[in-house]
Formats: C-alpha cells, structure tokens, sequence
C-alpha cells in the first residue's frame, strides 16, 4: 500500500481498518462544505419561490446538473492535470500563484488515492470561486442564473461524494461499479492522461480522451449483441 509504503513493518496497520480511519477523515472534510452549499441552495429555493418564475428556477438549477459534468471535466484535466511552471519574471505573479497553489493539487492524490486528506477539497479551497461566481450571478434575476450557479455547486457537492464512496466504499449498484473501475483505472500510470470523467464518461467520448477500446473491454467486459432468435423453417406443402 502506498500510503504506509514509508513506516515501518510494526506500524503499518490492516488495509480494511487504515480505509475506514482514512474514510472518516474524508468525512469530515466533506460535511462543513455539503452544509455550506446545501445551505445556499435552500436560501436560493426560498428567495425564487417568492419570485414571479418559480418553475423557471427550477429549470435553471436542474440545467446545471449536465453543465457541471463538463465543468468537472475541464477541471480535472486542465487544473488538477495541469502542469504550472514558475515564470523567471517576477511580474508574472499569476504564474507563481498557480505553481504554488495547483501544481501539487491533485498529484499528492494520486501518489496516495486512499490517503483521506487528499480525497476531497476543503471549504476554503473554492472559497474565492464561490464568492465571485455567487456575486456575479446576482446581474441577473434570482430565478435564472442565481439558481443555476447554486446548482453547479450543489452537483459539485455530489460529485465529491461520489468520489468519496468509489475510493473507499463498495457498492452493488451496476453504475456505481463502472464509476469505480473507470475511475481506478485512471489512478494508474497508462489510465492517469485518459477517463477525466468521474461521475460520466460522456465528455471523454466526445473529446477524445476515452479509453481504449481494448481498455474498456478489459475493464467492463465485451458486449455481446442479443442472441438471434431462430425463426422455424416453414414447411413447404406438397
């Protein structure tokens, strides 16, 4: 296990009891921001119903759910996957920033997957994203992209959960298992450039970063087309 790669024989623990302490430590990481954004998205239902367009609202924050699959998408190659190089120009601060902040990111979660700490971010990470997206929404009225900001981050929210359960929960559902594997497969060093997709693998087919045919046989199976029913030879009549 890579996580306890570096102690000693005497103080590495069983696999199953370091996965349930690591889950816990997720958790607590993962309460205070689904409370947060969950928070938010109660007020935000509050303030549009009492507008004249609730249905309106409705239909904005249920449009979020497939914005925020390309959002994760976007992020998780061109942020989490992204390479910041420091500029030798002291004016190009940005550069700085992101080799400081993002370029340890999400490798640190790939070097230890089960590793709690590094499963999901913390409040304060997106604090500043939340804040600007938030503040801008509000150029527009409360029922339209007020309601689909508070949508995308409270699918953002889900997909945290979801990757909290692929890492350390096993669960029968079909598509949970495909999210596990796919997701798995990713954390390894051929699958880690390909499959950014967590919750749906939609976006890697249509950019162009899906697995392999071959991959994906290998991981979900083949898939056979239904058996032809034989139809009964008519008898000709003499």
């Amino acid at each position: 296990m890579i996580e306890q790669a570096h102690l000693p024989a005497s103080q590495k623990k069983p696999f199953r009891r370091y996965k349930r302490e690591q889950a816990w430590l997720s958790r607590q990481i993962l309460y205070p921001v689904t409370t947060f954004y969950t928070l938010y998205s109660i007020v935000m239902f509050y303030a549009a119903s009492r507008s004249k367009h609730p249905y309106v609202a409705i239909a904005f924050y249920v449009v979020a759910l497939p914005i925020w699959t390309y959002l994760e998408y976007l992020a998780h190659r061109f942020i989490l996957h992204g390479t910041f190089r420091k500029s030798k120009h002291s004016w190009k601060v940005y550069k700085t920033l992101a080799n400081k902040f993002l370029d340890p990111l999400h490798w640190e979660h790939h070097k230890r997957p089960f590793d709690g700490l590094h499963i999901n971010g913390e409040l304060h990470n997106l604090a500043p994203v939340f804040a600007v997206s938030a503040a801008l929404s509000f150029i527009f009225p409360i029922y339209t992209v007020p309601m689909l900001v508070a949508g995308i981050w409270q699918f953002y929210c889900v997909e945290e959960w979801v990757h909290h359960s692929v890492h350390y929960y096993n669960l029968r559902d079909p598509y949970f298992r495909y999210m596990k594997k796919h997701h798995f497969y990713h954390h390894t060093s051929n699958g880690m450039t390909r499959g950014f997709g967590l919750t749906s693998g939609i976006w890697d087919r249509v950019v162009g970063t899906a697995f392999s045919e071959a991959v994906r046989e290998r991981l979900y199976g083949r898939r056979h087309p239904p058996p032809v029913k034989q139809t009964e030879r008519s008898i000709p009549q003499t």
